[in-house]
């Protein structure tokens, strides 16, 4: 048993009989309890298990199996439903049915369509770090933040899980905020599932692949990550953040997690360059700098990125195959040349973010419609290309591009055989 039930609850006699600094001491952590913001009935109530014991503390959660409680010293703990008195699974479930979403989980909260495209996107809240499991026998830890669940593979303090959760909140809300309708991610009991590796190879063994710092597995509905990609490392007996460790890698793997499956039909193209942008984004302490975000956007594709963290390295000259076949091509093709074809993803998709027409997305906009509708391909892509012939669009990419400074050209199609 993770807490132990008191004999009786306190009641207002025993509290006359405290001195002013245990008054203070009992009732602060009530007060706490009282402004969490993810408790569902924000009441610190006296809790009865099945052999009449009682304590209080207030539900942060619940699932079919247990509730979660904040007791008063700030702890939050696991406990089985079954082991509760009936009054009080009663109520487990009447307020499991009451609950409303959290406000950042309306749909209104996702960016629209018709929405601006943001300047500058800061996640300013406290991430509020829960621990629901901690299992050293099973290597199981448990930890949420409000948006994301994290299953580790050690222990780890919450001050670490709540540094590395501001990067994970605030991607997601950059997400949200892009005027793309970006409502995607299937979560799990309420919850994105990422699921931390303290050694490479346990990492490598669940599905990640040699050498990455993360990825996202649509079958696990997760995204796995090595905790050295977080900048984590074994300290003593414990562990400790390098908060100046920066990982393109987990932005872009957390926007593949957040897309909307049907915009994944649309090819490797958009969906790699949708999270090479969103990756590659000036990121900084919980900020996503987007306004003129492209110089840095460029400087990745052309160069080795910012301050030499990394980048395709394609230079400003770059010959690409004819347009068609690289926006038609099988994705296993795509990814079998990721330093040209996710640059080049990337170019595309700053192009028809911010360069196309009146360089307010429309078309781009429209064709995302079309899918989101569940049009296929075919039927969608007519209305990114608006009229236009491939060659075309070609000429006109090659001569925004140029006057951008990077020469991107394209080459003869394949002759069908």
């Amino acid at each position: 048993m993770l807490f132990r039930f008191i004999e009786s609850p306190v009641d207002s006699a025993q509290i006359a009989g405290l001195s002013s600094r245990q008054i203070v001491q009992f009732i602060v952590p009530l007060v706490l309890a009282c402004w969490s913001g993810r408790a569902h009935g924000l009441e610190v109530r006296v809790w009865n298990d099945s052999q009449g014991r009682a304590i209080h503390a207030t539900m942060i959660r619940a699932d079919s199996e247990n509730v979660t409680l904040k007791l008063n010293d700030g702890r939050e703990v696991p406990y089985p439903l079954a082991k509760l008195s009936e009054a009080d699974r009663n109520y487990v479930v009447t307020a499991r049915a009451s609950a409303t979403p959290a406000k950042s989980d309306d749909p209104s909260a996702v960016a629209s369509f018709e929405s601006e495209w943001p300047e500058l996107v800061r996640f300013t809240e406290d991430p509020e770090i829960a621990t629901l499991e901690e299992d050293a026998a099973k290597k199981r830890f448990v930890y949420e933040s409000a948006n994301y669940r994290y299953l580790c593979d050690v222990r780890l303090s919450q001050s670490v899980v709540k540094g590395f959760a501001v990067m994970f909140e605030a991607t997601r809300l950059y997400c949200r905020s892009l005027p793309l309708s970006l409502n995607g991610g299937d979560k799990t009991d309420g919850k994105l599932q990422i699921l931390l590796f303290e050694k490479q190879e346990d990492y490598t063994n669940a599905g990640g692949p040699e050498g990455t710092a993360g990825v996202f597995i649509p079958q696990k509905r997760a995204v796995l990550v090595p905790l050295t990609s977080l900048g984590v490392r074994p300290v003593g007996s414990g562990y400790m953040l390098d908060r100046d460790k920066s990982s393109k890698t987990l932005p872009h793997e957390l926007s593949h997690q957040l897309t909307p499956i049907p915009y994944f039909k649309s090819g490797g193209w958009f969906t790699e360059g949708l999270a090479e942008y969103i990756g590659n984004t000036p990121y900084r302490s919980g900020t996503y700098t987007v306004r003129n975000n492209q110089r840095a956007l460029v400087e990745y594709v052309t160069a080795y990125g910012s301050k030499q963290m990394g980048g395709r390295a394609l230079g400003k000259k770059i010959a690409l195959m004819d347009l068609k076949s690289f926006m038609l091509q099988e994705y296993s093709s795509f990814t079998s040349d990721p330093q040209l074809n996710y640059g080049c993803g990337l170019l595309l998709t700053i192009y028809f973010f911010h360069m196309d027409g009146a360089g307010d997305g429309a078309r781009i906009k429209k064709f995302l419609k079309s899918l989101a509708a569940g049009k296929p391909l075919d039927e969608s892509l007519p209305l990114l290309l608006d009229g236009r012939t491939y060659e075309q669009l070609e000429k006109e990419i090659t001569k925004t591009w140029s006057k951008n400074g990077v020469d991107l050209s394209f080459g003869k199609a394949p002759n069908p055989s």
